[in-house]
């Protein structure tokens, strides 16, 4: 449809929302990325009955996890959209990178790049 969004976004296809991992999201954040959105199909329409479901308790148990951390559980959410909803996606990245700009850069970026060692320095 070249509906227009955010250029930072990255999309990262996945057969089902529910095959995403605590891991992959936690290491997105790890890897330097200050949101993450997750478009799944419509509750109660999964191709694989029960995908939506398992990443919605997945994206929830990370987000508590990212509070507790320090990091931030609103820099992660979880949307559900059919395949005919482009302009709905367009919509959400943009709502996303606006929420991401006003949190500002995630904090686990600034104490990386905060904490620069000299070589031979032992933390």
């Amino acid at each position: 449809m070249r509906l227009q969004y955010s250029p930072n976004i990255r999309i990262v296809e996945m057969p089902c929302s529910g095959t995403i991992d605590h891991r992959v999201l936690l290491q997105a954040f790890e890897d330097g990325a200050d949101g993450v959105f997750v478009a799944g199909c419509m509750e109660g329409d999964c191709h694989f009955q029960k995908g939506n479901y398992r990443a919605r308790k997945r994206v929830n148990a990370v987000k508590k996890l990212l509070d507790e951390i320090g990091v931030g559980g609103e820099r992660l959410e979880m949307y559900n959209l059919s395949a005919a909803m482009g302009p709905r996606f367009a919509e959400i990245a943009n709502e996303m990178t606006e929420r991401i700009r006003r949190l500002g850069p995630n904090p686990l970026n600034k104490q990386s790049a905060g904490t620069t060692e000299k070589e031979g320095d032992v933390a």
